[in-house]
């Protein structure tokens, strides 16, 4: 194979020495209407072919590489989404469990603060009441 000039750095190294639609004179995509794949037009006077294969196959372990970071990256985020889906649901379900706790606790407790009150106020008055007797003398 020869030796390809443009392919050290200055063509980018993302697309393997490729520029991303047209790699060089003697080869150039084209994209087709509606679909998913390119077409290729081989000029066999200034190409070197061996060279935009390599490229070509560089550039799609690339880009195999890059989707299976991609997957890896779904996979992950994915199962970090259910992860906090079903921690969400359980600090609801606590949530609803100590509301339903505390409604029957307030329910209990609350008639007796309210005798409390009753009392403290009947003992106040009484205490009062007896108060204005001994001092009206």
């Amino acid at each position: 194979m020869a030796s390809n000039s443009h392919r050290g750095g200055t063509g980018g190294s993302f697309y393997g020495g490729a520029a991303p639609y047209r790699s060089r004179e003697g080869l150039s995509t084209r994209p087709v209407a509606g679909s998913d794949e390119i077409q290729l037009r081989i000029d066999p006077m200034n190409a070197d072919l061996d060279d935009e294969i390599t490229g070509l196959r560089s550039q799609v372990r690339q880009l195999r590489n890059v989707a299976q970071d991609i997957h890896s990256e779904a996979t992950f985020q994915n199962d970090f989404l259910d992860q906090l889906q079903m921690t969400l649901i359980k600090a609801q379900a606590g949530v609803k469990n100590n509301m339903r706790r505390l409604n029957k606790s307030i329910v209990k407790h609350g008639s007796n603060h309210i005798v409390h009150v009753v009392l403290f106020a009947l003992i106040l008055f009484t205490v009062l009441y007896l108060w204005s007797k001994m001092f009206r003398r």
